[in-house]
């Protein structure tokens, strides 16, 4: 009788085996080609949800392939363990973060270890670990060094229900909420820390060596935000102040009416006169506790305020008012715009409203003469425009982008050049006299990473009264944090009030009235080298750093850097995925590393919804539990249906029913392996069933192969599940093929085939076969095209594009016959009715089509 399918018992079994003999340690191989797949770690909340599930299991399944392949593979985990939660955990629970965060690190340690997964734990990296933000504060320290760290005085968004400043890219939806706990995000100003990503825009725009997804190519480059154009200096009427405006269309100059500032703008209070001065305070005051995102709605009635005034247009000499108007804004360009309203909604609504001239300047090809009812933003011809009337302006195209096609669209010359092109030559003409350059701008901003908490990588910095700020040596790294500090929603960090941390004496002059830094980082100054950390989580111990130390052991560093293949959430695309490029770039100009991309190949997986079809939350009482599905069901039938019952780049509702399906499957798979196990021999079998028996494990092993190449789980497990039922059928049909050596073979394929997916039950199988451990170290199964090929094919009749019956025929045969074939059939006898066929037309292998009048 065969033995029952216990999956509790065998995945316990082989998790410690799998420990004990180190099958998951990855060492360095020279003869081998190695292979760096990570996924991205968890935040220790304390409970693995499925979504840590959906983003891993199939990662495992990749990484396991590529090792049968042949790969040397590292496949490591860690934990993202500084953050907010614990420290709110320690306000309102009475925990001290560490105690919290790292009981929460134990618990999901086991709970990793339950899925099955080839990670290294030998490598485990933990972001709270002195021994790992010692690093991360050697990064400061260089990045510092270097010129990319700086401190100044800025507004930033503050939540004040978590009491700290959020980075632009934590500050969610139209309201503006914190990403954290959903509270409307405040302006303050503080002295921050910042690093200056933004020298780096122009490579972070380059993804010409990355395999990455073109949506986060898109949402990177939108992100950047580089805009070409020309900047501009408008001197004011009475003399003493320039005021420089970035334009991404020069060529319009000539129908600027007027200037509008930015609420914020420095100066704002210098240019207003007496009489507009309260109505200017008003809406300033007004203005500045919008957000960004209310004042650029675009169905947003446009309101401003003349502050009494006036610029002198550079190109015309013309007198023009300056106003301030919310839909401008301080974080982008100057702070100032040139308004032309013939060319831009926006200043076409505020002129209309506020009776302001709309010259035109840019006319279409069918353009009458009268005045214009609305802006109009396409090309056409400069008029109005002094030396420049009669040029062709392409506008929002480039020279690259303009077709002969395009310039018959809007009457205009296909043979544009840099000469003749007015965006163009009005930027060179503008430089000739002095009042203009060509300027590029971009929406991205330097990265805020100060944070007014205590459970985080304390800043390495000192102010000092006499010296100023002064960096902490590299030798007496790591500034660690205290453990005894209180807990106070104060919305300063606790850091602040602990003398012993605080009070520091000076390491350039010796003061004993410096003070530390009381700000530490944002958590994803940790997640933004972390891949280099696996390389040795330990690298220099208890041992003093300096300047001019490599952050990982270069001798692993040198072997299996960078990262082949990354996989998590596209919700990263603008944080830690730009983050992590960004610090790769630093580290290559650093001469730490000699390439300057961190993951060559990047696969975003999707989110697995509750049943109702909404993102699994504990308030909507929707969350599905992995332990207890684990405790139920097994890992691997887990790991299987969150293959098979979706789309890996998709994701979906979750189907309590789905898994039933899954677990089945794994039934019969173990009823039809281990059921006949043991049994040898060379009985005779029919050549028929021979050659189909093969020609199925041929087919199988193209298929899942295809499937695990190209991330595609679902249609993987599916083919598993063909080749299962396809075996029992020719064992069916044929029972006495199962003592043939054939037979064996097969069985011995499709458990090669399951292991990735499946690593306990194929493990436990592959043992019960008979076969030398681990099934994890064998080769993946190859196959042969001849093999695989059909001896018979399914083709479909029709009888005018309709189709009417089917016939298999050889795969070879010819046209003659497999339309003499059609034309015998039943389905089509029936709807001819007699009549004589006008044509037959046959695609090989596919369909006749009979086409009768």
């Amino acid at each position: 009788m065969t033995e029952k399918y216990n999956p509790q018992v065998i995945e316990q079994k082989w998790q410690q085996r799998w420990e004990a003999d180190g099958l998951n340690r990855a060492k360095i191989d020279p003869s081998r080609e190695k292979y760096y797949a990570m996924t991205m770690y968890p935040y220790p909340s304390g409970d693995l949800h499925m979504g840590h599930w959906y983003a891993m299991a199939p990662s495992d399944v990749r990484a396991r392939w590529m090792r049968m392949k042949g790969y040397n593979v590292l496949f490591p985990m860690g934990f993202d363990s500084f953050g907010l939660p614990a420290e709110n955990a320690a306000i309102k629970r009475g925990i001290h973060p560490k105690e919290w965060t790292y009981a929460n690190i134990k618990r999901m340690r086991g709970q990793l270890r339950s899925m099955g997964a080839m990670f290294d734990w030998e490598r485990e990296a933990i972001t709270s670990d002195p021994s790992y933000y010692k690093w991360s504060q050697w990064f400061f320290l260089k990045l510092y060094d270097m010129g990319l760290a700086y401190k100044t005085m800025a507004p930033v968004d503050f939540c004040p229900t978590c009491n700290t400043t959020l980075a632009r890219e934590q500050v969610w939806g139209e309201d503006r909420h914190c990403e954290r706990c959903g509270t409307p995000v405040i302006k303050k100003d503080l002295n921050q820390w910042f690093f200056k990503i933004t020298k780096y825009a122009d490579e972070l725009l380059d993804f010409s060596r990355l395999n990455w997804p073109e949506r986060v190519r898109a949402m990177q480059k939108n992100w950047i935000g580089r805009s070409e154009g020309a900047e501009v200096v408008f001197k004011t009427e009475k003399g003493g102040h320039d005021i420089p405006i970035f334009t991404t269309r020069p060529d319009t100059l000539w129908g600027a009416t007027f200037m509008v500032l930015a609420p914020e703008h420095p100066l704002v209070a210098e240019l207003t006169t007496p009489e507009q001065k309260a109505a200017v305070e008003t809406y300033v005051a007004q203005a500045t506790r919008q957000t960004e995102i209310d004042r650029l709605a675009t169905d947003k009635e446009k309101t401003g305020v003349f502050i009494g005034a006036y610029a002198i247009n550079p190109v015309n000499n013309e007198r023009i008012p300056i106003w301030i108007a919310d839909y401008v804004l301080m974080t982008y360009g100057t702070g100032a715009i040139m308004a032309v309203p013939s060319g831009d909604e926006r200043d076409f609504e505020f002129a209309q409203k506020y009776g302001l001239p709309i010259p035109v300047v840019v006319a279409p090809k069918d353009w009458d003469g009268q005045p214009f009812t609305e802006a109009y933003t396409e090309p056409g011809t400069l008029v109005n425009s002094g030396p420049f009337n009669g040029y062709a302006t392409i506008g929002k195209y480039s020279l690259e982008d303009w077709t002969p096609e395009l310039a018959a669209q809007y009457g205009l010359p296909a043979d544009l050049t840099p000469e003749t092109e007015g965006r163009r030559a009005v930027t060179r003409w503008l430089e000739q006299q002095g009042i203009g350059k060509f300027a590029v701008t971009y929406r991205l901003r330097d990265w805020l990473i100060s944070r007014q908490r205590y459970w985080g990588c304390p800043i390495p910095m000192i102010s000092c009264p006499s010296c100023g700020i002064v960096p902490v040596p590299y030798a007496e790294l790591p500034v660690e944090l205290p453990e005894d500090v209180q807990f106070m929603p104060t919305g300063e960090s606790p850091l602040k009030f602990h003398e012993g941390f605080r009070h520091v004496k000076c390491p350039q002059c010796g003061s004993e009235n410096a003070e530390r830094e009381t700000d530490t980082m944002d958590t994803f100054m940790c997640s933004s080298w972390y891949q280099y950390a696996y390389m040795d989580p330990h690298w220099k111990d208890g041992q003093p750093l300096s300047p001019d130390d490599i952050p990982f052991n270069p001798t692993e560093g040198d072997y299996w850097l960078p990262v082949d293949q990354y996989t998590g959430g596209i919700e990263h695309a603008t944080m830690h995925l730009l983050y992590t490029r960004f610090f790769t770039k630093a580290m290559h100009d650093m001469g730490v590393v000699p390439f300057d991309e961190p993951m060559n190949a990047l696969f975003n997986q999707g989110i697995i919804l509750g049943e109702d079809r909404e993102k699994m939350s504990k308030s909507r009482g929707n969350v599905v539990a992995p332990d207890d599905l684990v405790q139920a069901y097994g890992a691997d039938t887990v790991r299987g249906y969150l293959m098979f019952g979706f789309r890996w780049d998709q994701g979906g509702p979750w189907d309590s029913k789905g898994i039933l399906g899954v677990q089945r499957f794994l039934e019969r798979v173990w009823e039809l392996v281990t059921g006949d196990a043991g049994k040898r021999g060379d009985e005779e079998a029919t050549e028929a069933q021979l050659r189909e028996l093969r020609r199925k494990q041929h087919q199988a092993i193209r298929r899942v192969t295809q499937d695990i190449e190209s991330f595609s789980f679902n249609t993987m497990v599916a083919g598993l599940m063909e080749y299962t039922n396809a075996l029992a059928a020719i064992r069916g049909a044929a029972p006495g093929i199962v003592t043939h050596s054939a037979w064996g073979d097969a069985i011995r394929t499709l458990v090669l085939l399951l292991a990735p997916g499946f690593p306990h039950i194929a493990e436990e199988m592959w043992a019960k076969l008979g076969q030398p451990y681990s099934v994890h170290q064998q080769s993946w199964p190859t196959w042969d095209e001849e093999l695989a090929k059909e001896d018979v094919v399914e083709i479909a009749v029709q009888v005018n594009g309709k189709v009417r019956d089917k016939i298999e025929v050889p795969v070879e045969i010819g046209e003659a016959e497999a339309k003499t074939q059609a034309l015998a059939t039943e389905g089509v006898q029936r709807h001819l009715e007699g009549k004589t066929p006008a044509k037959v037309i046959y695609v090989p292998g596919r369909l006749v089509n009979i086409v009768v009048k």
